[in-house]
């Protein structure tokens, strides 16, 4: 388009410099072994690319014990070089659940706790005036308060002015129960069906830590908080991954 009516050069914005860390004292990189009772990473990894995708300039602070003093002090110093925080786990309300009261101390803690699933404990705030996304930990839940919450919070910051995900209307091919007042996310994959439409089937594991739920899955159906349910054959929301993993 700009080639197309003269213009050689564009005023743009600077890519948005995000830092981006894990906690846990559990918490283990892949290339590292991972002693009995720990886990291996693998929410920084997926956060960090989901973030690339979007054109951001990441940092990878990799994994931070359960320390609050130490939070505190890589919070702070990050804060001092970047233009967003991003952390998964230590949001939750655990006692080593340190993250969310080491935000509040250097700045404001402005959302927590939502009525949703997976990804009830998210948190946003900010350290100083760099804005702070607190993810959970469950790897399901990382991602998909990402996709949904994350996504168009980075988008905003980057200057965007659509950060909407575009949603389809599909068949779902199973019954699901939910809770009322409470928004949840269900994976699924597609087929179609005998007259040609897309037909949702629903993922068989539901927990928010079994990650190949997400990888064999194409997306995402959305249930709203005045739904206590659908009935298969019922339309239902769709949002595509491939619709949410880039710009």
């Amino acid at each position: 388009m700009a080639a197309s009516i003269g213009r050689d050069s564009l005023k743009v914005y600077k890519p948005l410099r995000v830092a981006v860390f894990s906690t846990g004292d559990e918490v283990r990189d892949p290339a590292e072994k991972a002693p009995l009772g720990c886990i291996y990473d693998a929410n920084r990894h997926a956060i960090m690319a989901l973030l690339e995708g979007l054109g951001c300039d990441v940092s990878d602070l990799g994994i931070l014990e359960d320390d609050r003093k130490a939070i505190i002090e890589v919070l702070a110093k990050a804060a001092s070089n970047h233009d967003l925080l991003v952390t998964s786990g230590g949001v939750s309300a655990g006692e080593e659940d340190h993250v969310k009261d080491a935000v509040a101390t250097l700045g404001r803690v402005d959302l927590w706790r939502l009525a949703i699933k997976p990804g009830r404990p998210v948190a946003l705030g900010q350290v100083g005036d760099v804005a702070f996304l607190g993810l959970p930990g469950n790897p399901v839940a990382a991602m998909v308060t990402f996709l949904v919450i994350g996504r168009p919070f980075v988008l905003l910051l980057s200057g965007a002015t659509i950060t909407k995900a575009q949603y389809f209307l599909v068949k779902a091919d199973f019954d699901y129960k939910k809770k009322k007042g409470r928004r949840e996310w269900a994976r699924v994959r597609l087929k179609n069906s005998t007259n040609g439409y897309p037909v949702a089937i629903k993922h068989l594991a539901s927990g928010a830590g079994i990650l190949t739920s997400m990888v064999e899955a194409d997306g995402l159906i959305e249930l709203d908080e005045n739904m206590d349910g659908i009935k298969k054959g019922a339309m239902v929301r769709f949002l595509p991954f491939n619709e949410v993993t880039g710009r």
